[in-house]
């Protein structure tokens, strides 16, 4: 059975890598989606977006439900065939795999033998979610593009879309699936990799967006928990701390104050002499000659 896949027609920007294979009833591309709006479309297969490196935070509706999320590695996104999507965005690029299954995962009579009432084996718009059993299929699934085919690969490939058909409908069908209901959290382990990351990058230009994605969070939800945890807005925090960068190369004497204001990541020494101002209430040159006495 040849699938009507659309990858070239919904993601856009993206780049296939390495190819993609496809076998009886099952198709699988390995593609970069660039961030930005993507082209929805109607699908008349199910797709599976199994994702493999880099991280966005995605905002898709379809049918009705609007979801919003974080792409991340071991990350799974379903859309069943049929789904009317109307917005699906990210802020973000990510590698992922796209597997495309048939409307009918498995034949009515097949799933008659094993008592399973066709009739509930509608798949749910399912996203954001990591699942074991499927990051072992798509591991196995992306071990055989970009390698010559060998004699046994058709037999394997049914193997594996059997078992993801019946994983599919075990577990992600609309009477069994529900979207998480746990309200974010920023954890200690999550908040120090935040501020690692702006200790890192502290000369760069940082935006709510990046920290955001850092902490695997929407921005709405990490500046609000940011502040909870700190007593700070993040770019509150972010200020402060380069001053505090700032105050200590002023005190060495070894930079002069243009290469204070750009290692410490303020576009001028205008910009950098009102922010320290600011917060320490003197001038970067007042705080230098105090420093000296």
């Amino acid at each position: 059975m040849s699938l009507r896949a659309h990858g070239d027609r919904k993601y856009r920007p993206s780049t296939l890598l390495g190819g993609a294979a496809e076998w009886d009833a099952l198709r699988v591309e390995h593609r970069q989606i660039g961030p930005g709006a993507q082209n929805c479309v109607r699908p008349e297969c199910t797709e599976l977006v199994y994702i493999l490196s880099g991280q966005a935070l995605v905002r898709r509706t379809g049918d009705g439900q609007k979801q919003e999320g974080m792409a991340r590695p071991s990350t799974s996104w379903l859309v069943p065939a049929g789904t009317h999507e109307t917005l699906l965005e990210l802020d973000g690029s990510t590698e992922c795999l796209i597997i495309f299954l048939p409307d009918k995962l498995l034949e009515d009579s097949a799933l008659a033998d094993y008592g399973i009432d066709p009739d509930r084996t509608q798949l749910a718009y399912a996203g954001g979610f990591a699942d074991a059993t499927l990051a072992q299929i798509g591991a196995a699934l992306h071990g055989m593009l970009g390698r010559e085919s060998q004699p046994m690969d058709r037999i394997f490939a049914d193997g594996l879309r059997t078992a993801l058909a019946a994983h599919l409908i075990g577990n992600y069908t609309v009477d069994r699936w529900q979207p998480s209901t746990r309200a974010p959290s920023l954890d200690a382990k999550r908040l120090q990799r935040v501020l690692d990351f702006m200790e890192a990058q502290l000369a760069d230009d940082l935006s709510l967006d990046d920290l955001a994605r850092e902490a695997c969070l929407s921005p709405y939800h990490f500046s609000r928990l940011f502040h909870e945890a700190t007593g700070r807005p993040p770019h509150r925090y972010l200020i402060e701390r380069r001053i505090q960068v700032a105050q200590k190369m002023l005190q060495s004497e070894q930079s002069s104050m243009v290469e204070v204001a750009l290692d410490t990541g303020f576009g001028s020494q205008a910009s950098f002499a009102r922010a320290f101002r600011k917060v320490t209430g003197v001038t970067p040159s007042q705080y230098r000659e105090q420093s000296r006495r």
